[in-house]
């Protein structure tokens, strides 16, 4: 693969040359010394040439960005060659995707493009950049805002400019539209706490409830994994097979990916950071479960597969959506809540707070394993933040969690 050294470093010949990048990527370097980047792909049969850019123009990433962004339309049955001439907001906010995607956990990039996909790119998508006005993007918030999704809109509105901010500092545009809109927005509405049941009758009588409803093995499964290990809603429904450790062992553990915290960039990309999530038994029972309904699901032609080496494919999800590609949908765990008389009561990222009440009122003294267990940064007594301690202090506390985490499945079972 190419990297900015080499694509500085390399001169002229003779006779025209190209290094190699990736998937068809590549550095021309001509006889005169000028270097461009370009890609080659099939298009009805034939291998098709697509110059990206000049360097340094256009970086080794951003041409990277723009590959990226020409494959996916080559993907829609489009010639990349047909929109190459003019930069579309569409193509502008598919490099940028590309570019973020090192940063962002695999749900939250799915979450982002699909707020694009559905929201801005069908009537942005298709305009020179250029051709977008300040106008055009409050139409598009505006919108969003009468569907009462006033966060959305503030979220989307931010998402266009970071768009913006790209293509400025790419040299395919000269303003930011969405800049000045955030002014025009609806004020966002007060923080408030998630609903949350704070009482063990409460919550024995949701669990028990949510099991009554007609729905999805899988939904009901992630519901019961998500109230027992007290996560976020996004780390389970992206939980796959290999994080799971010693599932029949003495000490099962869930080792939740840094890349798939709730962190800053830098501390996603360190495995120092990854979260540890001691499995209580009755969270052993609810994988168990799950694999065994995975094998059930399996083609004709895997049956003979055994249920203990289904777990270690590659990467597969554990709670699965239809299909078996994608998790389980973003809103699956909050509607059965809702179909089980516990709407307003009781969301899915309410069972930190359903955990962390219960668990200070159970035990008081343990509140530093409390937070732990719940991936919080370490605090002081008086609330604050003690940011030394916490970039220091690696220890895990393991024995502790277990044996809170074993607490709190007796206490949800009764």
């Amino acid at each position: 693969m190419l990297t900015n050294a080499a694509v500085k470093a390399a001169r002229p010949r003779a006779a025209a040359y190209k290094i190699a990048d990736e998937r068809g990527l590549h550095l021309f370097v001509a006889p005169t010394g000028r270097k461009s980047f370009r890609w080659r792909f099939r298009f009805a049969g034939h291998e098709q040439l697509l110059t990206i850019g000049q360097w340094p123009e256009v970086s080794l990433d951003a041409a990277r960005a723009r590959a990226e962004a020409a494959r996916e339309q080559l993907g829609r049955g489009l010639d990349p060659r047909t929109i190459a001439t003019a930069m579309t907001f569409e193509r502008a906010g598919r490099a940028w995707h590309a570019q973020q995607l090192a940063g962002w956990t695999p749900v939250h990039a799915r979450d982002v493009l699909a707020s694009l996909e559905a929201d801005v790119f069908p009537e942005l998508g298709p305009l020179e950049l250029d051709a977008i006005d300040s106008p055009a993007v409050l139409r598009i918030v505006r919108a969003i805002e009468r569907r009462g999704a006033i966060v959305t809109a503030s979220r989307v509105r931010q998402r266009i400019s970071d768009v913006f901010a790209l293509a400025i500092s790419e040299g395919w545009c000269s303003i930011d539209p969405a800049a000045v809109v955030g002014r025009a927005l609806a004020p966002a509405p007060a923080p408030r706490h998630q609903p949350a049941v704070t009482t063990i009758a409460d919550a024995r009588e949701l669990l028990a409830a949510a099991e009554l409803v007609d729905a999805g093995a899988a939904v009901k499964l992630a519901s019961r994994f998500l109230a027992l290990t007290a996560v976020r809603l996004a780390v389970v429904r992206g939980a796959r097979w290999p994080e799971i450790e010693d599932l029949d062992g003495a000490e099962p553990l869930w080792r939740v990916p840094a890349a798939r915290m709730k962190l800053a960039a830098a501390k996603k990309r360190d495995a120092a950071n990854d979260h540890l999530v001691p499995l209580a038994p009755a969270a052993v029972d609810v994988l168990r479960a799950a694999r065994a309904l995975r094998v059930a699901n399996m083609h004709p032609g895997d049956a003979n597969m055994h249920a203990a080496d289904a777990d270690r494919d590659s990467g597969e999800l554990i709670f699965p959506g239809r299909g078996g590609a994608a998790p389980i949908g973003e809103g699956a765990i909050g509607a059965l809540y809702d179909r089980a008389g516990f709407a307003r009561r009781h969301v899915p990222h309410g069972w930190r707070a359903t955990f962390s009440t219960i668990m200070n009122e159970q035990a008081p003294d343990q509140r530093g394993v409390i937070d732990r267990a719940l991936g919080h940064v370490l605090k002081r007594e008086d609330g604050s933040v003690a940011k030394v301690e916490s970039a220091y202090n690696r220890a895990q506390q393991l024995a502790p969690r277990r044996r809170l985490f074993e607490t709190w499945a007796e206490i949800l079972t009764g």
